[in-house]
């Protein structure tokens, strides 16, 4: 018969962090201190922690490379561009359809997300290089669907040996005439994590496709979606309400996206960014260029979809919006409150770690508190300080040598087409009333005093916070969910939702109540037992003792 988890003694934050630390050399353990954060809730003054350095080598991260930033994260999800990987055919398929990104191929029927392609390369392509292998590929991929764009991705070998993609694209895109062919420089080894890949890729999407078409869309209050991507339905739910409340989606980026959504991101009078990280620089390069204001949202949660459809009504300040979000939200919420009420009193209570990337590990959290949840420890892959202490630290962050090899986009205004969406007057009479724009307070201020935030955690760290912490659930991805399962404590994965989802919206909540109620309080948990409990550590002696 199953036994109820006890729960270990109360351990002080300071105690676990010294736990986290001890069993690293010395030079080591100082090095991780800066990333482990407790956050003591001192007034106004967020801690500050150390972000988006490199790996220590050695230490088994749950990090991407830059290569699965690009292509996987950013391009993955986008249905009408083939993406070509320039590389051995194992990185290839490591991208593909890894995420589940969900996809509608339209009225078009032009869908090559389930299509894995590559160029393949073998020794002899290493060896002697791989530029006309390429040019090959593209010609056969431009014959077989003649799709509007192609795009190219650099893996390792392909940096290590010096093809040149971009000039191979170039000449490939003047040769059709009706093709855009363009590549990403994301070698894996390039930048600390999948953060380069995500900036890389966006730069390249804007220079190359943002403001080509310049035909006006439909629709009396038009949006971006930044930093959707549409992962088990998300991008869906969050369509569905939108259009419900009468509001036209320009673009996403790049959940379920095509072609004409990315070259029309400029005809929108305001962006939304949900995930903070992989795409905030779009998010300001689109307002220097085209003067489309933005705004942080989050539609992961009822209460915060609530909450950022009415900042999208403010902004727009119509009364007929305002009248029409409103009518939405009390037409969701009652089916919603009906689920939670159900059962809150199965959750209420239980605790939970969250250790996904960009935005996930902070928006989840308001679902989480929904149920009466309580996340004790939390963190990101692939943050920088701002994700985590707020864009006041942008202007006093350090650009290092693994930030310099990300290229920044120089844009100026686009004299022709900028267009102030609003008036100075319109703009401070917002701000006045406490409205917020280009704002996102980061992760650590939302988090519970004594809560422990870590950066970059590692395989070692999250098995040792499991065993000292004792969650009630564990949010990671793939590399983390068996390893932390055969600790006996349910492990759900924010990355690509194993096979569940949508999460987001009001049908998305109802969906994650349901989950998390069946994996906290599934009986099954409780015949497993940790490595540690079933026979004694191994004792050793290191060799800096």
């Amino acid at each position: 018969m199953a036994t109820a988890k006890k729960k270990l003694v109360q351990w002080e934050p300071t105690d676990i962090k010294k736990e986290l630390l001890k069993q690293y050399p010395p030079k080591v353990a100082r090095r991780r201190a800066k990333q482990i954060l407790i956050h003591e809730a001192l007034g106004n003054e967020v801690p500050e922690i150390v972000a988006n350095v490199r790996t220590i080598p050695g230490i088994i991260t749950m990090r991407g490379c830059t290569y699965a930033g690009c292509k996987g994260v950013i391009m993955g999800p986008t249905r009408d561009i083939v993406n070509l990987v320039h590389g051995p055919i194992g990185c290839s398929f490591y991208a593909w359809l890894t995420r589940r990104n969900q996809t509608d191929a339209g009225v078009d029927g032009e869908n090559y997300m389930t299509y894995c392609f590559s160029t393949d390369m073998q020794d002899s392509d290493i060896i002697f290089g791989g530029e006309k292998k390429l040019a090959a590929a593209i010609q056969e991929l431009y014959d077989l669907f003649h799709p509007k764009a192609i795009t190219v991705f650099a893996t390792c070998p392909v940096g290590l040996i010096g093809d040149d993609i971009h000039t191979v694209s170039r000449n490939m895109k003047e040769k059709f005439g009706d093709c855009n062919v363009f590549a990403f420089s994301c070698e894996g080894y390039k930048g600390v994590s999948q953060s380069a890949g995500h900036h890389i890729a966006n730069n390249q999407v804007f220079a190359h496709m943002v403001g080509e078409n310049n035909e006006e869309k439909a629709g009396e209050y038009k949006i971006n979606m930044l930093g959707e991507y549409n992962i088990g339905g998300d991008g869906f739910e969050i369509d569905r309400i939108l259009s419900k409340c009468g509001i036209t989606t320009i673009s996403t980026f790049s959940g379920n996206s095509t072609y004409d959504q990315f070259a029309s991101a400029h005809m929108a009078d305001l962006s939304c960014v949900m995930c903070h990280r992989s795409i905030n620089y779009v998010a300001d390069m689109l307002e220097t260029k085209f003067g489309i204001p933005w705004v942080k949202v989050n539609f992961i949660g009822a209460k915060s979809t609530a909450k950022s459809l009415r900042k999208i009504a403010a902004y727009f300040g119509d009364q007929k919006l305002i009248d029409r979000i409103e009518a939405v939200i009390a037409e969701e919420m009652p089916a919603v409150d009906a689920v939670r009420d159900e059962i809150l009193p199965r959750t209420e209570g239980k605790t939970a770690m969250i250790f996904v990337g960009g935005s996930r590990a902070h928006h989840y959290q308001d679902l989480f508190a929904e149920m009466g949840m309580k996340t004790i420890s939390a963190g990101y892959e692939f943050a920088h300080r701002d994700d985590y202490e707020g864009r006041d630290v942008i202007p006093f962050l350090k650009v290092d040598a693994d930030s310099r090899n990300i290229e920044e986009l120089e844009v100026e205004k686009d004299e022709a087409r900028y267009r102030a969406r609003k008036t100075p007057e319109e703009y401070q009479a917002l701000e006045e009333s406490g409205y917020k724009f280009k704002e996102y307070e980061g992760l650590v201020p939302d988090m519970a005093k004594g809560s422990i935030v870590v950066d970059d955690l590692n395989q070692y760290e999250a098995e040792k916070l499991v065993e000292l912490m004792k969650p009630d659930i564990f949010c990671a991805g793939i590399k983390e969910k068996f390893s932390i399962q055969k600790l006996g404590i349910p492990m759900k994965q924010l990355h690509s939702y194993d096979s569940g989802g949508p999460y987001a919206g009001f049908k998305g909540a109802v969906n994650f109540y349901k989950e998390i109620d069946r994996l906290v309080n599934s009986k099954v948990w409780g015949y497993m037992k940790a490595p540690w409990q079933e026979s004694p550590e191994l004792s050793a002696t290191y060799v800096w003792e």
